[in-house]
């Protein structure tokens, strides 16, 4: 099953699923299973390699049933990016109009590939633990005391997962008139939501219409 996307909303620039999976790092895995899919939520890093290959990088609890069932099983690492309500208030012509979402989001396909080596897996830790703690002022770090830090690296299944395809739709108002895409970006902004504003930032960025100012 694809994902359905209009042809307004089809991007394919590699660039803005790596912001998209940066920006919105915790995503959805959903793996077909028997009787139900296998659904985890994790946070993932999508890492670039040469010849434009990628790989996203992971982990997910020892007991978390998910991993054994996506051995050679394509896999579907769901990111959501940022998304809001939008109102045909905003439209130069709301009577004629009514109400919609705004969102974007990546399907990135491909089949996980469990990390056996005990050292492997816990450098994958410490790759997740600097992505999240690099830039703060005082970075915690993976520095406990053996047996401890060994025990913890065994309690959990690091994966890598090589990206077959992704689908990426950015679903921004682009099929609006350029006026109407530039009165909701203004109209999020003065909302002052946080959600509302990461919306007017990608259309500012993705939808044809000027940052202001």
């Amino acid at each position: 099953m694809t994902l359905y996307v209009p042809e307004a909303f089809a991007v394919g620039e590699r660039a803005v699923v790596e912001r998209l999976a940066r920006e919105f790092p915790f995503a959805t895995i959903v793996t077909p299973a028997v009787p139900e899919p296998a659904i985890s939520h994790l946070p993932l890093l999508f890492v670039g390699g040469p010849g434009g290959e990628a790989t996203l990088v992971g982990h997910m609890a020892r007991a978390n049933p998910h991993w054994r069932a996506a051995s050679g099983v394509e896999s579907i690492a769901i990111f959501h990016g940022p998304h809001t309500y939008v109102s045909p208030s905003w439209y130069a012509k709301p009577a004629q109009a009514v109400p919609t979402w705004s969102y974007a989001t990546a399907h990135v396909h491909g089949t996980l590939e469990p990390v056996g080596d005990a050292g492997e897996a816990a450098a994958i830790l410490d790759e997740l633990v600097e992505r999240f703690e690099g830039g703060r002022p005082e970075p915690w770090r993976f520095t406990m005391a053996e047996p401890g830090r060994s025990a913890l690296v065994g309690a959990i299944v690091a994966f890598r997962m090589k990206v077959r395809w992704i689908e990426l739709k950015l679903k921004l108002s682009q099929n609006r008139p350029v006026g109407d895409r530039a009165r909701v970006a203004a109209a999020l902004e003065r909302e002052g939501r946080a959600d509302g504003a990461a919306v007017a930032a990608w259309m500012r960025d993705y939808s044809g219409i000027a940052t202001e100012g």
